[in-house]
């Protein structure tokens, strides 16, 4: 990561804001060739700095239980648990971190799930597994993909989406929105045609049928980089614990953040949850002691740094997948 010059950062930021943008559109905003750019971004990808997915809406096939988990491991199993938690398709978000746990992973699950089986005896039964906490998620104020626009001029915003109004109706998709969803969550970018070709279907289908969904809030088109790459210093998951009656006014002071890039409010030790993306330590203590301190209704706040993001968005991050696999190679059994 340390490698990537300034205009490897650029591209990535242009990716970030938007993973579908043309190579074209990405050369007008950042002031170099389309070849250039196209060719820096092929190099980008095959490294594994930056991969690009369309992710459904959490609810399209029914409802769901979301569940933010923090796990206690013994000495030496992180990497080994971390991995095994990634296998399950049900588990959204896994990150080795610091502080008083180990892990903290992102359990979304349909509500006709038995909650003792994904909570208590799954988790329990991962070797290596010492305790867990799990709060259960009650609503999303905030998840943007875009904080690194922090890191760009005013010219190159013009590559932002406008967020759609959601109006996904969950069981509404069909056969061919499942296998659109299915081939760009692997390839975000996968082009129109190559996604027609796979499920034998016209390229205009499949351009109408993903607009589609993107308009309607069924998928948002997510660009995954790790912050380091973009030369920021740190990822940071707080819990705050906020007076109730406060608790819509702190996350709406929160959202005006840009650094802040998620907020929920949780039921269980912490009332509210944001993830926070920082270029410098300085930033992060100028959030703590200037942002956070001056918000009426935060009681207190503990925080987690990510020491390594091994999954999110249902995908397995390239640049933590060979050292998790190298470390469950030699798990015994």
């Amino acid at each position: 990561m340390n490698d990537l010059d300034e205009l490897d950062r650029r591209i990535l930021a242009a990716l970030h804001v938007n993973g579908r943008a043309s190579w074209t559109d990405i050369a007008q905003v950042i002031g170099t060739s389309t070849t250039t750019v196209a060719r820096r971004a092929q190099q980008l990808f095959a490294s594994g700095a930056v991969r690009v997915a369309v992710l459904p809406d959490l609810e399209h096939e029914g409802p769901v239980h979301v569940f933010m988990v923090r796990v206690s491991c013994a000495p030496g199993s992180q990497l080994q648990v971390a991995g095994l938690l990634a296998r399950n398709p049900d588990i959204r978000f896994v990150a080795i971190v610091t502080g008083a746990h180990d892990i903290v992973f992102e359990l979304v699950a349909p509500k006709a799930r038995d909650l003792y089986s994904m909570l208590v005896d799954y988790v329990h039964h991962i070797p290596g597994t010492l305790n867990s906490s799990a709060d259960l998620v009650l609503h999303t104020y905030k998840v943007t993909y875009d904080w690194s626009l922090q890191l760009l001029d005013q010219a190159d915003k013009t590559l932002a989406v406008p967020p759609k109004p959601q109006s996904c109706e969950p069981g509404h998709l069909d056969e061919v929105d499942r296998g659109i969803l299915a081939a760009t969550r692997v390839d975000g970018r996968a082009s129109f045609q190559s996604i027609a070709d796979g499920l034998g279907i016209s390229e205009s289908t499949a351009r109408r049928r993903l607009e589609a969904m993107l308009e309607r809030g069924c998928a948002t088109v997510a660009t995954f980089i790790p912050a380091a790459a973009l030369g920021f210093e740190a990822e940071i998951l707080f819990w705050l614990s906020v007076e109730p009656a406060m608790l819509d006014s702190v996350a709406e002071r929160l959202n005006a953040e840009r650094g802040v890039r998620l907020i929920t409010a949780t039921l269980g030790q912490a009332s509210l949850m944001c993830e926070v993306i920082m270029p410098t330590t300085a930033d992060i203590h100028h959030f703590t002691s200037r942002t956070l301190a001056s918000i009426l209704g935060i009681q207190s706040w503990t925080a987690n740094v990510q020491v390594l993001a091994v999954k999110r968005g249902y995908l397995m991050w390239p640049w933590a997948e060979a050292r998790v696999e190298a470390a469950l190679a030699e798990t015994p059994g």
